[in-house]
């Protein structure tokens, strides 16, 4: 079964890299860590390193509160819906393969259904604390799919672990624990608190990474 799993991995990771080839981007692929940073227009997954899950979303909505497409987070690591990617502020786009920028505001975009990581006030169904979903069409959304990623470092290191707050309500993207039943069993609750701890805390895993062009520089 793990050998299955990993040359699925490998077979999506090719497809994506194939995609982006074709259009004249230099990519590195999960296992290529001779680029080491995590650049604009990247393909990532995010690791929860406290609950081992990736931030992962599908085409099944909340049956309470926003009533917006769902967030969880999974164990597969081969689940192509887990795959998002890294842009800038609607209104202020970044270039591709520019390294993030801790402390920069970006959007995450669910590569599947082309909805953006979003939260807002409206309680989670779970934990009630407040709900994260995947918000907008095409990529196009709000102010509420905004999130600053918060590291220690100048730029957002590939193996390092980060921090998404969320500038609308000033909270954290984290995993609350709480588990879903049907239809979407066992997937875990994908949250904002206010707090920062040891739930918050998310690193760049399985993904394509755009590797900065020549004429490409650090902004």
């Amino acid at each position: 079964m793990e050998e299955l799993t990993r040359i699925f991995s490998a077979f999506c990771a090719l497809f994506i890299f194939v995609l982006f080839s074709e259009n004249n981007f230099i990519v590195a692929k999960a296992d290529d860590f001779e680029y080491e940073y995590v650049t604009c227009g990247s393909l990532i997954k995010l690791l929860n390193t406290r609950h081992n899950v990736r931030l992962h979303s599908h085409d099944i909505r909340y049956g309470s509160g926003s009533g917006q497409q769902s967030v969880t987070g999974v164990e597969p690591v081969a689940d192509t819906n887990s795959f998002w990617q890294v842009k800038g502020k609607q209104d202020q786009p970044c270039s591709r393969g520019t390294p993030v920028k801790c402390g920069s505001t970006i959007r995450l975009m669910h590569l599947q259904t082309k909805r953006n990581l979003h939260s807002h006030t409206f309680s989670s169904p779970l934990s009630h604390n407040q709900e994260v979903s995947g918000f907008g069409e095409e990529g196009v959304g709000d102010n509420g799919d905004n999130w600053v990623i918060t590291c220690s470092t100048t730029y957002w290191e590939r193996d390092l672990m980060v921090r998404l707050k969320h500038v609308v309500t000033n909270s954290y993207l984290t995993v609350s624990g709480d588990v879903y039943g049907r239809p979407i069993h066992g997937q875990r609750e994908i949250v904002t608190v206010p707090n920062a701890n040891q739930n918050n805390f998310w690193k760049a895993m399985e993904g394509v990474y755009l590797k900065p062009t020549e004429t490409s520089g650090r902004d």
